[in-house]
């Protein structure tokens, strides 16, 4: 029993740890990290993602021909790489984001970020937790319901404002779940649990 206890453990702190990570986000889509783009392709790329902390961006390239590197926003705006944060050289190289703000990356090779190898990331603040990103096919995203009960009419008779009670907490000592895939995987390892334990 001791050994199944043990399995058990192990597969929920994979589950955890695995639970926590963002999006992993190819930087430039298919075309990977490389100058042979349109001058506003990263820009376009950028744009059209939001960004959270804990998401990772990966570059991929030729590392004979290109290179990242880490900068302030204004080595950004002049493609200076002379004093970077950080730079990378391995062709599969990738950055956890931490905290919010703006990332800015460009290619050192001469020439490369002026023709437009620069990407600007900027992850926006976020409340005290953020909400989890619901997976597009799954099929516990929560629907809001046509009427809700706690949406009174408005009386026509009433010429004062319908008022809506506070939403109501739930009691004390009782859990409180959010639907995404790290509760699918907790689904997952107490079916598991319950093999092994019979």
């Amino acid at each position: 029993m001791g050994r199944k206890v043990m399995i058990l453990l192990v597969l929920m702190v994979m589950i955890m740890s695995g639970g926590c990570k963002g999006e992993v986000y190819k930087v430039g889509g298919s075309s990977g990290w490389t100058n042979n783009i349109d001058r506003l392709h990263y820009k376009n790329w950028a744009a059209s993602k939001v960004f959270h902390v804990g998401d990772t961006l990966l570059f991929e390239y030729n590392k004979d021909f290109h290179n990242v590197v880490r900068v302030t926003h204004a080595n950004f705006n002049s493609c200076n790489s002379t004093a970077p944060y950080a730079t990378w050289v391995t062709g599969n190289d990738s950055f956890t984001i931490t905290r919010p703000g703006h990332f800015y990356f460009i290619c050192g090779f001469p020439g490369h970020c002026q023709s437009g190898q620069k990407v600007d990331v900027r992850v926006p603040k976020s409340g005290p937790s953020p909400a989890p990103r619901p997976s597009p096919k799954s099929p516990w995203t929560p629907r809001p319901s046509p009427k809700s009960p706690w949406t009174p009419s408005p009386s026509p008779k009433s010429p004062s404002p319908a008022v809506v009670p506070p939403a109501q907490s739930p009691k004390s000592g009782s859990p409180s779940f959010s639907v995404n895939s790290s509760w699918k995987l907790w689904v997952l390892s107490l079916v598991v649990f319950a093999k092994i334990a019979i």
